[in-house]
């Protein structure tokens, strides 16, 4: 039986290393589309040499025309500019939001059906953008974030903890930026919150370490931004869209009424499958918790504001 098709546009480091580890992982076959010629077919036949050595089945294309993406099932977008040491994500809405509306009405062309996956930031204003240039149904628009800072979260609640990764569950809502939530008291060790398990003290340091973790990155690299955690981050989604699994993964999805929050894209716990997003996940937050959620979307509705969200 063929595969699934998955077209990740943009082959710098966050979308090369993503169709990597999609392929590796036998998820789908790839194609890598870059507006620099030869930067996707480069990519792609590197990767393609690796196939005999990692024994994956998956096929990996480059390509520079957007007709070759013709039948994906998923698109992701992760072309823009990335950032820069001293730069916020929000520096780069003006850039980046001209990059999104010249790229979603050329995929949807060639896949009118595939669910669309926004990884370009700011995050959570690029994919309600994307949504609305599409037309698609909110389901079929969602954003890579929640699942990204969440990884994030888990490593410093290991290296906090002591505890091995795998007996870590953690999860960040809100924006994906400096206002973004973590859930303390929903993320575990072994079971156990994190709130029982170090003093409140230790428990803010992880937060703000997780909160700060990508700007950490960014710093250290002194250029360009973090790849390897965004492109699993991204493989994550993926693989519980085509395999229509149902997992609830923190997505940046469209709301509308959920957590008391209207007309705007925010990571959330949602359950993914085949049509992209099959459910808003609710959780029962605390006064402390909404708060803060709803002082993330405000800053996502202020940079809603700024930019022209139509066609």
């Amino acid at each position: 039986m063929p595969l699934p098709k998955v077209t990740i546009v943009g082959a710098g480091q966050v979308g090369a290393t993503a169709a990597f580890v999609v392929a590796l992982r036998g998820l789908a076959d790839v194609t890598l589309i870059d507006v620099a010629r030869g930067i996707g077919q480069g990519k792609a036949l590197d990767m393609m040499h690796a196939r005999s050595i990692e024994r994956f089945t998956s096929r990996v294309v480059g390509a520079a025309d957007y007709a070759e993406t013709a039948g994906s099932d998923v698109v992701v977008i992760s072309a823009g500019l990335p950032r820069k040491p001293g730069m916020t994500r929000e520096d780069l809405l003006a850039a980046n939001a001209a990059i999104v509306r010249s790229i979603v009405p050329e995929v949807l062309a060639a896949s009118p059906d595939a669910v669309v996956l926004c990884v370009t930031n700011p995050l959570d204003v690029m994919t309600h953008l994307a949504w609305r240039i599409s037309g698609l149904p909110p389901a079929r628009v969602l954003g890579m974030g929640g699942v990204l800072d969440s990884a994030r979260f888990a490593y410093f609640m290991a290296e906090a903890t002591g505890a091995p990764v795998a007996e870590i569950e953690a999860v960040v809502i809100g924006a994906h930026g400096d206002t973004m939530v973590p859930l303390p008291r929903f993320s575990t060790v072994r079971g156990t919150p994190l709130t029982e398990m170090l003093p409140p003290a230790e428990v803010a340091e992880v937060v703000r370490r997780t909160v700060f973790g990508g700007a950490e990155v960014v710093g250290l690299l002194g250029s360009g931004s973090a790849f390897y955690a965004p492109a699993a981050s991204i493989a994550a989604m993926v693989e519980a869209i085509l395999g229509d699994t149902g997992a609830v993964l923190p997505s940046c999805v469209f709301l509308d009424g959920e957590y008391g929050l209207a007309g705007l894209h925010l990571n959330v716990p949602a359950a993914l499958g085949r049509g992209g997003v099959r459910e808003v996940v609710v959780w029962d937050l605390d006064e402390t918790e909404r708060a803060a959620l709803a002082e993330s979307a405000a800053g996502v509705a202020k940079m809603l504001a700024s930019i022209d969200l139509h066609a």
